[in-house]
């Protein structure tokens, strides 16, 4: 049986790392793999599909490592406010109303713009999981999905909850011809008493899946946690065992030297959300100091209802401009770095160690960005470009695990007429609930 094999001529090609990280040539991609790269045109053969690839840009595919996508439908629900006012009048009540139906809507709303916007990777943490499944089954998106979970409840719902977290992951984790992948997430520490944090660390154990949570967000939490629990969010997580399983943060905004130094001894990531981060007023993360420490500082949108968009492009250049303005250091985080923040340590973040680069082996994640335009000419600086000019709306093709997706800018896998139709009914039938 012969492979399903692709070759993409003329391109140009993102590879951070190289003395001359645009690489102009080939690629070749067979069934789900990059199986080569470089200058050399492949030898001919019949019945290979052959893609023209002048004037695009390829690179990676992009990996937000953080989100809650169902969220979507709560794009410009509560804005201008701040994280606990907005969770607790605003998205909270709403989102209890939220039914399995609503969580379909709402994710096919984000993975759609996600897969037209170049994300080919995204995690999920949020409730009615196995619709999210679902729609990232159909879509053909890569997903490392979890059901978060709040425990300030009674005990026999917090059970039921964690119930459905292990359920989750035994049922979905290496589905989707291995597209699916599972993580435990209890929601933070200030929304999970230490117990029903800890039954989900030794989940993790049992399972052998790493974790995720949400820490340092806000100040007003650090001081929250040391108020109830004598000790800072990382001290507090490291003596619950979080991090005796491989782990990731999202936010990590107010951390100081010694929290960043046990976070690398750990071997921790951070998902840095500088758009929601600076959209709540939460602070703005100390990503320089992080990166020098050694820890995989990568890249997420949040949920589109404090973003309010899931354009990943947005937040590398966010990445990157904001550490230079906020330390007088235009060295901070340079443009090829704010590009690895969202493709290679995303990847390793996420714990995927086969996507997130163009290399010969890795899995054919990657998207083709149209240069051909007024905002991306002259051609002097292509990473540049994808950093600091570039945007989601740039992106012509998206190739998840070897499939096409995205051709032209239109997604091959979901109905998009349906999916604006019914997130829009959603979000107005949630109104009237």
């Amino acid at each position: 049986m012969s492979s399903n094999k692709t070759i993409i001529a003329n391109g140009r090609f993102l590879v951070p790392g190289l003395l001359q990280p645009v690489l102009r040539g080939y690629m070749t991609i067979e069934d789900d793999l990059i199986t080569y790269i470089g200058k050399d045109e492949p030898a001919a053969e019949e019945g290979v599909l052959t893609v023209d690839g002048s004037r695009l840009l390829f690179m990676p595919g992009l990996v937000n490592t953080h989100g809650h996508a169902a969220m979507s439908l709560l794009r410009g629900y509560g804005d201008d406010m701040v994280l606990q006012s907005w969770l607790q009048e605003k998205m909270w009540p709403m989102e209890a109303k939220f039914t399995g139906d609503d969580v379909y809507w709402g994710t096919a709303l984000s993975v759609l713009e996600m897969l037209k916007g170049g994300t080919t990777t995204f995690l999920d943490m949020y409730d009615h999981m196995d619709r999210v499944a679902e729609v990232t089954e159909q879509s053909g998106i890569r997903g490392v999905l979890m059901r978060g979970a709040i425990g300030l409840c009674p005990e026999d719902v917090q059970n039921q909850k964690l119930a459905e977290a292990v359920e989750f992951a035994r049922n979905w984790h290496g589905k989707a011809d291995g597209r699916i992948t599972a993580m435990l997430s209890p929601h933070a520490p200030y929304t999970c008493p230490p117990d029903f944090f800890m039954k989900f660390v030794q989940a993790a154990h049992d399972l052998d899946l790493p974790m995720h949570t949400h820490m340092s967000e806000t100040r007003h939490e650090v001081e929250q946690n040391v108020a109830d629990y004598g000790l800072r969010p990382v001290a507090h997580l490291e003596k619950l065992g979080m991090f005796t399983r491989p782990s990731l943060i999202a936010h990590g905004v107010h951390l100081n030297d010694e929290e960043i130094e046990i976070l690398a001894k750990y071997n921790v990531g951070v998902s840095h959300n500088p758009g929601s981060n600076l959209k709540l007023a939460s602070g703005v993360a100390r990503v320089p100091e992080l990166l020098k420490a050694g820890v995989k500082v990568s890249l997420g949108t949040d949920g589109a209802a404090s973003n309010n968009n899931l354009d990943m492009f947005e937040e590398m250049r966010l990445a990157a401009l904001i550490h230079k303005g906020v330390s007088g250091d235009p060295t901070a985080v340079p443009a090829p770095e704010a590009l690895l923040m969202a493709t290679e340590y995303g990847a390793a973040s996420i714990y995927l160690n086969n996507i997130g680069r163009l290399a010969a082996g890795m899995k054919a994640d990657f998207i083709a960005i149209d240069i051909d335009q007024p905002h991306l000419l002259p051609h002097s600086d292509l990473l540049s470009h994808a950093v600091y000019s570039a945007s989601a709306k740039d992106v012509e093709h998206v190739w998840v695990n070897g499939k096409q997706v995205v051709k032209h800018g239109q997604c091959l896998t979901l109905d998009e007429e349906e999916i604006r139709r019914k997130a829009q009914e959603t979000f107005e039938s949630l109104l009237k609930r």
